[in-house]
């Protein structure tokens, strides 16, 4: 099992302070977590896309781009791009860039989001969720097995024939395909025979286990190798140096940040009861000190069947940076190694 990080670049509070991190510290702060992660040993670092006022991942290559300046050997990703408001082309030119600019380290991991802002910014249509995405992925996955194509669909003009350059390093260039827990992008998934990226943030991730069963099945009936068919876990977490010093840190900005989400969406505010279930041994938390962490995760590993990769979102909105470094290094150093067999 491979353990990386993944950041939505949340805007930052201190918590001794109480000063807001401004964007330009917070970017500083963003590039040191992911060059400590290169030198820690962990093997990815994924940058969200959001295009709200809280987050600053609204551009990730960008991000990304200055990462690969400053580390060796960590893949860089994103977590995910936003494909239906996005245009193939030009998401496939900058990852293919990035790659060039990595030597060939670069992921893409595309998905819908969680959010819906993209949609009216980039003057789209909500009704058209899943067609945007379903037509964008062909063409994405044609521009990746061809330089030239000819393609033709609803929601962009027609290729005939063009050019789309530059060509990355890795050929082909990874594409995952970042899901929630609609079965029918497990399905379509592996019908494409891409690897999974599952996002759990709620309940238990045991239950993932059928929608994952799905998605090898429907690969395999789709004729593509096992080997193929990888898994990885998008989750939250954080390594701290008791399970109790973990949760203590990170319970302020949990509570800030799923407050907010609660109150957007309608939901009943959020407990410390619900977080501190979230963290035990069965909840979608991975929360407490190395050896909680990794046990957790070669459970959950075994529960579905065998887990490819997982990376930890840490960041959240009144976690030190600090704090946050001192988790990336004990992530890398003393739980990456425990489940590299996994």
């Amino acid at each position: 099992m491979h353990v990386g990080v993944d950041s939505f670049v949340s805007t930052v509070i201190d918590p001794a302070t109480e000063r807001v991190v401004g964007p330009e510290e917070r970017i500083e702060h963003l590039l040191e977590e992911i060059a400590l992660a290169d030198t820690a040993g962990l093997y990815s670092f994924g940058i969200g896309e959001h295009h709200r006022e809280e987050y600053y991942d609204s551009a990730p290559p960008v991000i990304l781009g200055a990462a690969a300046a400053r580390t060796s050997r960590i893949r860089l990703g994103s977590a995910v791009t936003v494909l239906s408001a996005a245009d193939p082309v030009r998401v496939f030119q900058q990852f293919a860039t990035l790659d060039l600019i990595s030597k060939g380290r670069a992921d893409l991991v595309v998905g819908r989001g969680s959010f819906t802002e993209a949609f009216p910014l980039f003057g789209l249509d909500l009704a058209d969720y899943d067609t945007l995405f379903a037509e964008k992925l062909d063409l994405l996955l044609k521009i990746r097995d061809s330089a030239r194509v000819t393609w033709a669909g609803r929601h962009r003009p027609a290729l005939t024939g063009q050019g789309v350059y530059p060509r990355p390093v890795q050929d082909p260039l990874p594409i995952w395909v970042g899901v929630g827990g609609t079965p029918e992008s497990f399905v379509r998934a592996g019908l494409l025979g891409l690897p999974l990226m599952v996002a759990i943030i709620g309940g238990e991730p045991r239950r993932f286990a059928p929608l994952v069963d799905l998605y090898r099945r429907a690969g395999a009936e789709a004729g593509h190798a096992p080997e193929d068919l990888k898994v990885g876990l998008h989750v939250f977490g954080y390594v701290g140096a008791s399970v109790e010093s973990a949760a203590d840190t990170i319970y302020p900005g949990w509570h800030q940040m799923f407050t907010q989400v609660s109150r957007e969406r309608g939901f009943p505010a959020p407990t410390r009861a619900q977080f501190d279930a979230t963290s035990g041994p069965d909840g979608a938390f991975f929360l407490g000190d190395p050896d909680t962490v990794a046990t957790k995760l070669r459970r959950v590993s075994e529960q579905l069947r065998g887990v490819d990769r997982v990376s930890l979102q840490m960041t959240n909105p009144r976690l030190a940076h600090a704090d946050l470094l001192r988790g990336i290094e004990m992530l890398g150093t003393e739980v990456a190694p425990r489940v590299a067999d996994a």
